[in-house]
């Protein structure tokens, strides 16, 4: 086959006409004579209509899902001496929130199918000190939420999805965002959807937390009343007048968006479904978010590592790969602070063997044919 290019790309999901006209639209009133990116009528517009797809009563619109988080763990008085339960495999932001207020987070195992945090393994971790659990819908795979449920219900202690790759999974028949305390999304620009690069929110069913995420995200500002209150200390995490405008067209295609995503994974994994020397992800197809497509490289089979390659797939190949991700106590700060994978042995082999491939709304059944072909290519080439 011949060599061509197929990078992994920062954009995961579809700009179009409508998003560009919506942008413009807003940018051209707030220019205009008496202009202004004030008021914000889109915030609630968006909120509203991101509530309603993913099944919560609120949603409450932020800056970045990292945002989201911390407010989150403002919202619960996460502080000095409180645990909170989370997994080695994810974006480093999941457990920094809970270091940066000053918690110690406690890692906890993930399930080898679903590379989800198992919740068997978190049970084994809970103590007195335990303040929150965080789990994460891996690549858009929903975690096990009727087991977080009984936890929760047994203990007491309020579960936060991290839910930055899954827009639009679901667990059984209902959408995952109203589900726990809250979940915590990103709209950052390599999601299925994108306010201008970055943005995140918290959905939740409890409309209290909902209000204390929406104080804290607006400077404390109380609303209602003959006039506005500072209630609390709170923070500038809003999103932009032209981000909220753009969040409304991205989320109504973000349904076509993952169908899209979910049909060309598919596809991968059946191109793969040949090759014993790489395990495929799980559970793609209706209900799954489809972020990402993370298959991983069978260490216990080939004699190369999985930084040899991905190398290889991209120097000879011109393959381009992400690795989502290392293991959260092998970044510098972690370990600077003392954490280790002690006690997580799956998620530790893991986080050596992921690797995301490079499938988005737009990847060509050429593009499909020729990753396939480039791994297998690579595999043999790797094991001469």
């Amino acid at each position: 086959m011949e060599i061509r290019e197929v990078p992994f790309i920062a954009m995961g999901g579809l700009y179009e006409q409508d998003d560009l006209d919506a942008a413009a639209r807003v940018i051209a009133a707030a220019a205009a004579p008496q202009g202004s990116f004030f008021p914000l009528p889109e915030e609630n517009d968006f909120q509203n209509a991101l509530a309603g797809h993913e099944g919560a009563r609120k949603a409450i619109a932020v800056n970045s899902c990292g945002t989201a988080l911390d407010c989150c763990a403002m919202a619960l008085g996460i502080g000095p001496g409180d645990e909170v339960i989370t997994t080695p495999l994810t974006f480093v932001c999941t457990a920094g929130t809970a270091v940066a207020r000053g918690a110690r987070v406690v890692f906890a195992d993930i399930n080898p199918t679903t590379l989800c945090l198992d919740p068997a393994r978190v049970r084994e971790k809970i103590t007195a000190r335990t303040k929150a659990i965080l789990p994460v819908h891996f690549a858009g795979l929903a975690c096990d939420v009727d087991a977080f449920d009984r936890i929760t219900a047994e203990t007491g202690i309020p579960v936060v999805y991290d839910a930055a790759h899954a827009i639009g999974a679901r667990h059984g028949d209902r959408p995952v965002g109203g589900r726990g305390k809250a979940s915590c999304y990103s709209f950052q620009s390599n999601k299925n959807i994108t306010c201008l690069g970055e943005g995140g929110a918290v959905t939740t069913d409890d409309e209290e937390f909902a209000e204390r995420v929406r104080q804290l995200k607006t400077f404390g500002y109380v609303y209602g009343g003959p006039a506005v209150r500072v209630a609390s200390v709170g923070f500038n995490y809003r999103m932009t007048k032209p981000q909220y405008a753009v969040g409304l067209t991205q989320l109504a295609k973000v349904d076509r968006i993952t169908r899209d995503r979910q049909e060309r994974m598919l596809r991968l994994n059946d191109l793969l479904a040949d090759v014993p020397e790489v395990i495929l992800p799980v559970g793609h197809g209706p209900g799954h978010g489809s972020h990402l497509h993370v298959i991983r490289l069978d260490t216990d089979r080939v004699r190369f590592s999985t930084p040899e390659f991905t190398a290889h797939l991209k120097n000879r190949y011109q393959v381009g790969t992400a690795k989502h991700y290392p293991a959260v106590w092998t970044w510098e700060a972690f370990q600077e602070i003392g954490y280790s994978g002690e006690g997580c042995p799956i998620a530790a082999k893991v986080c050596e063997q992921v690797v995301s491939t490079p499938v988005f709304p737009r990847t060509s059944e050429e593009d499909l044919r020729y990753v396939a072909w480039a791994i297998k290519e690579t595999i043999r080439d790797l094991g001469r």
